[in-house]
């Protein structure tokens, strides 16, 4: 059967995704063309679009091509659970590759378990891949390591102990909330502030008033989405503050860097992908700038990984049978991807640690990496 093309067009930009193709072997896709995350969605398509040529030009996978069959979910949740419904009723997917929004999965959440699809996430919310739902695995280490590696970068080797904590109101954020505050308990500090918000805000002022007036002398972000922090970062200079901050991977997501600019400078930020972390990230980010002229960020290299663990657990299992994958890929260990060694638990979890970097008046500066052991 020939192939039905259709052209998803963003930003002016123009990409093709395979519809329908009977000799290949098809990968949905849940992603954000649309909307206010669109940017952070193309580079996660680049990301897959790397990985789908490699691994074609590699042999394919089981004697066959490698395809996406890409939804748009509009950047929101009843988006993500139309998609992800589309992808499925089409049937004949191998695998899926869901969203990066820890919300957006908790929404599709009760469609994965149902479908019995093997489905990569890149949410990193603790609880999501102890729903007890057997088809999620997670791409990217959880918000029980970044909040960590937060609070012990900061208080014991920023000495600072006046923490505020700014977070969405989302999953994300309010998993990332929890966890850094009970990281904090844990070498005897307790928050002078707590304060959440509605993703997609345009005035943080309230919110930076009440940084402001505190007292801390450092604050801790968990936010959701690259503009928000960009908008956050900008009025949170224009008032005059200028506290340390250890921020979550949105901090130095390409998005929020352009649009803040000198506002993010002296930041600190957890990441579980940075371009000078290793021989692996370097070679990956040279390929990406070749191929798209722009930095990657975390939105590419966790969908680059995604697609080649799900490959790589289709490949062990040597067949599309899912309970066979699944399977798979809870048994990788130590493969080596632009995000970190893989580790599989038996909850889903393929990463566990982050780094920890700086932005260098505009240059992210890798510091050091954390790793925890695998329970």
């Amino acid at each position: 059967m020939g192939r039905v093309l259709a052209a998803l067009v963003f930003s002016g930009l123009t990409f093709s995704a395979s519809i329908e193709a009977a000799d290949t072997l098809k990968i949905g896709v849940v992603n954000e063309i649309t909307g206010p995350q669109a940017e952070g969605g193309l580079f996660t398509v680049n990301g897959l679009r790397l990985a789908v040529d490699e691994i074609n030009k590699g042999g394919g996978v089981l004697g066959r091509q490698l395809e996406l069959r890409i939804e748009d979910n509009a950047s929101t949740n009843p988006g993500t659970v139309l998609a992800f419904s589309r992808l499925v009723s089409e049937g004949g997917l191998a695998g899926i590759i869901g969203p990066i929004r820890s919300t957006q999965i908790q929404a599709i959440a009760p469609t994965i378990a149902k479908a019995g699809i093997p489905t990569m996430i890149g949410g990193s919310e603790p609880g999501l891949t102890h729903m007890n739902n057997r088809w999620v695995f997670r791409a990217r280490p959880n918000d029980t390591y970044s909040s960590r590696v937060i609070a012990d970068f900061g208080v014991n080797t920023l000495k600072l102990r006046k923490w505020a904590i700014v977070h969405s109101t989302d999953a994300f954020g309010t998993g990332g909330k929890t966890a850094l505050v009970a990281a904090l308990k844990t070498l005897g500090v307790e928050p002078v502030l707590i304060q959440g918000y509605t993703n997609n805000s345009q005035d943080f002022t309230p919110i930076v008033l009440a940084v402001k007036k505190s007292g801390a002398d450092v604050m801790g972000t968990y936010m959701t989405n690259s503009p928000d922090q960009g908008i956050f970062a900008k009025q949170m200079r224009q008032l005059g503050v200028n506290i340390a901050w250890v921020g979550s991977p949105t901090t130095i997501s390409v998005t929020a860097l352009n649009l803040a600019g000198e506002a993010l400078h002296g930041s600190y930020a957890i990441t579980d992908f940075t371009t000078e972390a290793s021989d692996v990230t370097r070679a990956f980010t040279r390929k990406y700038r070749d191929r798209y002229d722009l930095t990657p960020d975390t939105y590419a290299s966790w969908a680059y990984d995604a697609l080649n663990v799900l490959v790589m657990g289709i490949k062990a299992a040597g067949s599309t049978e899912p309970e066979a994958v699944r399977k798979a890929i809870l048994a990788i260990k130590g493969y080596q991807g632009v995000q970190g060694r893989y580790q599989f638990d038996e909850f889903g979890d393929g990463l566990h640690g982050y780094h920890v970097v700086k932005n260098d008046n505009g240059r992210i500066v890798y510091i050091k990496h954390v790793e925890f052991p695998v329970k």
